[in-house]
């Protein structure tokens, strides 16, 4: 959480750097803008010059085609300055969301490679506050950010030049209130500083909340917990809604405190211009450019403090974004071995893991299971058995010992090339919330219709799936919500039989689903594992008596293996369990 209230410094050089390198292919434009707003930073003083020119000349001697004049090149400046000011807004926009594209574009890549443990480690309402929130502020850094500063800072120079220039007694009245602004900006510059802070830090735990108890719903409605939530949330969002009400507040203050300054300014050079025009010193229509000069002078400081919170606020989000960019934890693809197939050969050799570097979940595990065979793991939960599948398509890294496949360490492989070449059932099957037919596929073009159908007919499903409105295209809703736990095993059975693999794990593929179920499933698992290396875990040791081997761990280790028949004479961790399950069974 600490990261969520760092505030972070305005002129960060390394961030400042890193973050406009995202402006390189854009470099045109940006220049472009920077032109922009400097253009219109000149042009900002030159109808209160023409103002007094007109005032003072053409109407003070009564030219009337001279006043004609100036009225149309008035006109002509203002219809210049409002297409400038086109260019400005236009351009800033454009480039900030052509910026934020980029960024997340690659925040998507990055989150797509980062390795599991990552997600274990961190909440789900944080990274989506990163790729959506934290990277929406950066469209404003550029729409309102370095180059607008630098236009302010630019115009503010400009404009007390020329008010000197043309009146220096008349500027110093007039500057006699900037003090009182300046301390007025700045501590408005704090109080929204300090409640952005607060502001993102709310959206931060809105977010985490609401994805969390979202996906989790249906345990919300089981235990009937409704109310209790509800009020957890109006919490939460209590304190948002008072972090943006104490930023309110500092606007309603602010801006009100400002144009009574202005106001102050303004009287001042009324009042002594007055005096002056009155002893033929000062003529009016300069004092009429002093009302117009301070009124511009007085613009930019305003908008300084939120530009400055603007790209203040753009540090941070930038920063957080950086350092989930530059996060190293995700899986190295340094291998470049890539086989056009796989026999099958599986070889765990003296294999440790732990999910924290500290307490192991697999203790010196050595198996191996050759081509075409079927290798089932047995054991409690907890055991180790998901890990070993996890390690197998290097989800998680290992901490010592090898695993090799047909002979060549896990390492030398490329990742995709290993991953395309062995397929994985899940227990939880998920579903996206799309067409079942891209649910199979997950947008591998290279799979067609045909070969789809083809695997569902093998599976058995194929006719359940013409039944559904639209039949393939039919629309799965989230997480396959539409579907039983049944159905979408069985897609998730035709989702790993189209890439045609030479490994298949299956993980507790039957454990959720009843009996008559669980026949079809069975079917489906025997037509996937034919000619295939096969990976089994399961709970009921009716799946697997047919395997070659079986393997019983407990607590990472591994107690006993054999087949079904050589372990149940053996009368240990395997007939313990067995007997256990058809007392079950019996009951």
């Amino acid at each position: 959480m600490n990261e969520e209230k760092k505030s972070g410094k305005i002129f960060d050089v390394v961030i400042l750097r890193r973050l406009f390198g995202f402006v390189k292919p854009y470099r045109l434009q940006f220049w472009g803008l920077v032109g922009v707003i400097m253009v219109s930073a000149v042009l900002a003083p030159l109808n209160p010059l023409l103002i007094r020119r007109t005032i003072d000349t053409e109407i003070a001697t009564g030219n009337y085609p001279g006043l004609a004049k100036m009225l149309a090149l008035m006109v002509g400046v203002l219809v210049f300055q409002a297409g400038f000011q086109f260019l400005n807004t236009y351009t800033s926009g454009w480039l900030g969301q052509n910026v934020i594209r980029d960024i997340r574009v690659a925040l998507y890549d990055k989150i797509l490679n980062l390795r599991l443990k990552f997600f274990d480690d961190t909440p789900i309402g944080r990274l989506v506050t990163r790729a959506i929130s934290d990277v929406e502020t950066l469209a404003d850094v550029f729409s309102e950010g370095m180059a607008s500063i630098a236009g302010d800072i630019l115009q503010l120079v400009l404009l007390a030049t020329v008010m000197f220039y043309i009146e220096w007694r008349l500027t110093l009245i007039s500057f006699a209130m900037i003090p009182l602004m300046v301390v007025s900006t700045y501590i408005f510059k704090e109080s929204i500083k300090k409640s952005f802070n607060e502001v993102r830090n709310a959206v931060a735990n809105l977010n985490s909340f609401v994805q969390e108890h979202i996906t989790g719903m249906n345990i919300v409605q089981i235990f009937s917990s409704e109310k209790i939530e509800y009020a957890k949330f109006k919490e939460i969002n209590a304190q948002h809604r008072a972090a943006h009400i104490r930023s309110i507040w500092a606007y309603s203050v602010y801006y009100p405190v400002a144009d009574v300054i202005l106001a102050a300014a303004t009287g001042l050079i009324v009042w002594f211009g007055s005096k002056e025009i009155l002893n033929y010193s000062v003529s009016f229509g300069t004092v009429t450019a002093f009302v117009m000069l301070i009124n511009q002078f007085f613009r930019p400081i305003r908008m300084l403090a939120d530009r400055f919170n603007t790209l203040q606020m753009g540090i941070v989000s930038t920063d957080r974004i950086l350092k989930l960019l530059d996060s190293d934890d995700y899986t190295a693809n340094n291998g470049n071995y890539t086989p056009a197939t796989l026999r099958g050969d599986v070889a765990f050799e003296n294999v440790w893991f732990a999910y924290n570097d500290e307490n192991y979940v697999l203790k010196d595990i050595s198996f191996r299971v050759q081509e075409g065979q079927t290798l089932a793991f047995v054991g409690a939960t907890g055991a180790g058995k998901s890990s070993i599948i996890n390690l197998l398509s290097r989800f998680y890294e290992i901490n010592k010992g090898s695993i090799f496949v047909d002979g060549t360490d896990l390492h030398q492989y490329e990742l995709g090339a290993l991953r395309r070449r062995i397929s994985v059932v899940l227990q939880d099957v998920f579903l996206f919330s799309d067409t079942i037919h891209n649910n199979i596929t997950l947008g591998n073009t290279d799979i067609s219709r045909a070969q789809i159908i083809e695997a569902a007919k093998l599976v058995g499903v194929h006719d359940f799936i013409q039944r559904l409105p639209g039949g393939y295209d039919y629309n799965v809703m989230e997480r396959g919500a539409t579907l039983s736990v049944g159905q979408r095993q069985l897609i998730s059975f035709v989702r790993a039989m189209v890439n045609d693999p030479k490994i298949i794990v299956l993980d507790e593929a039957t454990s959720s689903v009843d009996t008559e179920t669980e026949e079809l499933i069975q079917s489906a698992i025997e037509k996937l594992m034919k000619g295939r290396t096969a990976i089994v875990i399961a709970h009921r040791l009716s799946t697997i008596q047919k395997a070659d081997n079986i393997i019983v761990l407990d607590k990472g280790e591994i107690k006993e293996q054999g087949n079904h028949q050589t372990l149940l004479e053996a009368d240990g961790f395997y007939a313990n369990l067995h007997r256990m399950q058809y007392k079950e069974v019996v009951q």
